[in-house]
């Protein structure tokens, strides 16, 4: 073996190496950030019952909308633009980025307190404290994406370690309470706490006076991404709206009992999703050529995933079931078939999606999304219409298996147009 074939090999382990890193770290911040949400959402469905716990799904839904505004203007661009760029540029960028997330906090979050004061009842305080909490959650989900996007997910896992370890006091206060806003507060706080910590680890400042100048900057990404995130959440809240006032409350309760227990895998999914797009970017300036099987692998692995942790869950003895989700088991269980398909769909899609972001089709993305959201909200209102709560179940799983296959038809697309293509500049300011 030559030196310069011997030098390719040691730098192409050093690469794979450098990657099973990075993955590793997402991986494990996603595990420790899904424990405080799964945490939460366990001492609700044991402590309030299946009613209550459809009152935190709206406010957890609503939460998600919420975050991916936030994503899409704020951190998304910056994944895109800012990840693997000189330390000088990503400093700045994230300066700016986090303070546009602060911004959107504060901003939603007084829509949001506004809303739940007047809608009292049931809902009114859960989103009320909702709207407290925001700007601290957003704040610190920007944070984890900063991190990832200069390859420190250490940092990102660290960050919500002390996520978890601050919500441990906050839930010791709001169990006796006993009520869903008291969960939210609790939930709220201690993202806060470690929102805080990000600007320890960080040293940088979120700029919110700047964060018009970054808008106006990623106006030709954010407000695609805007949009397309939105329809994403927005889709999944109308759908839980939907089948709160055609099934019930309770419906939307079970439909969040079974996303539940597909909680230790969605976590592997999202932790995927923090890390894909910038080795997607990464794959891209260095090896154009294997985007594509890159994207392939992703989501194949993920659709695999997800049919063995669902194959699992049907072997799981249901004393075990209620022991975890108390007496929203039932009617959760009868849906893990459906909302296990429903994921593998999801997967599958996020494999090609994750390569439309890294080639900056915005364009071609956002289409994508919208279709998928027509069809997710079609879908379950549609199914709920007919079949009630396992109607909607099946009609969302099958909306997110036809909404994959739109993601690979663009992705295709897409690649043979970039193929054609001069190699374009990356921004770094």
């Amino acid at each position: 073996m030559t030196i310069e074939a011997e030098k390719a090999t040691a730098s192409a382990g050093s690469a794979r190496r450098a990657f099973v890193g990075r993955l590793s770290w997402g991986l494990a911040d996603q595990a420790a950030s899904s424990v405080s949400n799964f945490v939460v959402g366990i001492y609700v469905a044991r402590s309030l019952g299946v009613t209550a716990f459809g009152v935190f799904s709206l406010a957890w839904v609503t939460y998600g909308v919420v975050l991916n505004v936030s994503r899409g203007l704020a951190t998304d661009p910056l994944v895109v633009r800012f990840s693997g760029v000189p330390d000088a540029s990503w400093r700045g960028a994230v300066g700016r980025s986090t303070g546009t997330a602060l911004g959107i906090g504060a901003a939603l979050g007084v829509a949001c307190l506004v809303a739940g004061l007047g809608l009292g009842g049931r809902v009114g305080p859960a989103f009320a404290a909702l709207g407290v909490m925001l700007p601290g959650l957003l704040l610190q989900d920007a944070w984890r994406f900063s991190f990832f996007a200069a390859g420190a997910g250490r940092k990102a896992f660290v960050n919500d370690v002390v996520w978890g370890v601050a919500l441990v006091p906050a839930l010791v206060v709001a169990v006796p309470v006993g009520s869903v806003a008291a969960f939210v507060l609790a939930w709220g706080a201690s993202a806060t706490v470690a929102a805080g910590y990000g600007y320890i680890q960080s040293g940088i400042r979120p700029r919110m006076t700047e964060a018009r100048g970054w808008l106006r900057q990623q106006r030709d990404l954010g407000y695609r991404y805007l949009v397309e995130n939105v329809s994403l959440s927005g889709a999944s809240q109308l759908r839980a709206y939907g089948l709160g006032a055609i099934v019930g409350i309770g419906a939307v309760g079970a439909v969040r009992g079974a996303e539940l227990l597909l909680g230790p895998f969605l976590a592997v999914l999202m932790g995927l999703s923090l890390v894909t797009v910038p080795e997607a970017a990464r794959v891209l300036r260095q090896a154009p050529h294997r985007l594509g099987t890159f994207c392939i692998l992703l989501g194949g692995g993920q659709a695999a995933g997800a049919l063995l942790w669902g194959a699992a869950l049907l072997l799981m003895p249901g004393r075990l079931g209620e022991l975890v989700l108390g007496g929203v088991w039932h009617s959760a269980s009868e849906l893990i078939v459906p909302v296990t398909l429903g994921v593998a769909g999801t997967g599958l899609g996020t494999g090609a999606a994750a390569g439309l972001r890294a080639l900056g089709t915005a364009r071609r993305s956002l289409r994508c999304q919208l279709f998928a959201s027509a069809c997710y909200v079609s879908g379950g209102l549609g199914g709920a219409a007919v079949a009630g709560t396992v109607g909607s179940a099946w009609g969302v799983a099958a909306a997110t298996v036809s909404g994959s296959a739109v993601w690979w038809l663009q992705l295709r697309s897409a690649l043979r147009e970039h193929a054609q293509e001069p190699i374009r500049e990356v921004r770094t300011s």
